[in-house]
């Protein structure tokens, strides 16, 4: 079997590592990058032999692409520490890897918001790249919704990761002061704009977006939460974007186009966190 290398980045996840590192025994090792947890996080990662490293957080996609390069090993699956490894899903891997047939491979993800398994709409069964040949890429640097990117072929494998991304409100809102703030900032930097009329719609129309058209109204009433939330999530980080441009000179900001037509936009939530 190809030996494969773990790879995670960390902030106080040791309740989430007890739980997902126990299923990473068939690494031939583990990878932790930290950026200066304050939990015990660390001491957990010990616990499983895990090669610790330090570097201070600017970015997902930078961050990962940093843990990417520390391991040894050609092959890599990258993980969310809140990402945790069906045991269907570790025998596909190691079979699969006993002669690969691809350079990446797409996994099959199933979202758990605070506790419910989200069985239906887009966040059950959405695929993502988790395991690949590091000779063959690496994350981009996007700050948020960062993305492997392959030169090569892909396969999808047929078993589950489950995410448990959201435990409690309050880790939810320290996300999401987080995410929105990078969302905005990654489209002042990109030169796009919110008119007011997007501003005004983007909790209605996010809202049907995700609870009908995403038909989260049949996982009850935590999508019925979970719609809310991103739909507020969108409006908060286009408030931001205009503040980001209310704070530039007036020369600036008469370049750019506030009156762009109304676009629903990706969600806080990709599978990844």
């Amino acid at each position: 079997m190809k030996a494969v290398s773990a790879v995670i980045i960390t902030y106080n996840e040791a309740h989430n590592l007890k739980k997902s590192l126990p299923k990473l025994h068939w690494c031939n090792e583990i990878i932790i990058v930290d950026s200066g947890s304050q939990d015990d996080t660390i001491e957990v990662c010990k616990q499983f032999g895990c090669k610790i490293f330090y570097r201070k957080f600017e970015g997902y996609g930078m961050q990962k692409r940093f843990a990417v390069k520390q391991a040894k090993n050609d092959w890599v699956i990258c993980l969310d520490a809140d990402e945790i490894l069906s045991n269907e899903l570790v025998d596909e891997i190691m079979t699969e890897m006993l002669k690969p047939k691809a350079d990446g491979y797409l996994i099959p993800m199933n979202f758990f918001f605070m506790g419910k398994e989200f069985k239906h709409g887009k966040e059950s069964w959405r695929f993502f790249m988790r395991l690949f040949n590091k000779n063959k890429g690496n994350f981009n640097i996007d700050k948020v919704h960062e993305k492997i990117e392959l030169d090569g072929n892909t396969q999808k494998l047929k078993n589950l990761i489950y995410h448990h991304s959201y435990t409690s409100y309050t880790q939810y809102f320290e996300k999401f002061n987080k995410y929105s703030s990078f969302g905005a900032e990654a489209g002042f930097q990109k030169r796009k704009t919110r008119s007011v009329a997007m501003v005004i719609c983007a909790i209605p129309l996010n809202f049907l977006k995700y609870y009908f058209l995403e038909r989260n109204f049949l996982n009850g009433i935590k999508g019925f939460y979970w719609s809310v939330l991103n739909a507020f999530y969108h409006f908060v980080k286009y408030i931001k974007l205009r503040e980001m441009y209310s704070n530039q000179p007036q020369a600036i900001i008469e370049t750019m186009d506030f009156n762009s037509s109304i676009k629903l936009p990706s969600k806080l939530n990709d599978g990844s966190r």
